[in-house]
């Protein structure tokens, strides 16, 4: 199975455990010069823009380096701005293995 497949199933992992954890799915895989952002979520009118990390062998978060925040921040920058929304939003990671881990607001 090629990177991008194992990362489809990933994110798709993690798009199920948003909607049972009561977000609404607003968009998915948002690419911009900068880079991607996985999922773009909505809840309780808080926007959360989230990155997917998945891996085996090694823990997946570690791959969330702060370069790879610079750029999620520069790509959810663009898409406040195209879509021109003024909601407060968040930055949060899925890590994807046996178990499914919610990190929230991880740029604090």
């Amino acid at each position: 199975m090629h990177t991008r497949q194992k990362g489809n199933i990933a994110e798709d992992k993690g798009v199920e455990f948003l909607k049972n954890n009561g977000y609404k799915i607003v968009d998915r895989n948002f690419y911009t010069r900068f880079g991607e952002i996985d999922i773009v979520a909505k809840k309780d009118e808080v926007i959360h823009f989230v990155e997917v990390k998945s891996g085996v062998g090694f823990e997946p978060i570690y791959n969330v380096t702060f370069a790879k925040l610079k750029r999620i921040i520069l790509s959810l920058e663009v898409y406040l701005k195209k879509y021109k929304l003024k909601n407060p939003y968040q930055v949060d990671v899925l890590v994807v293995k046996d178990k499914i881990e919610f990190i929230e607001n991880v740029t604090l």
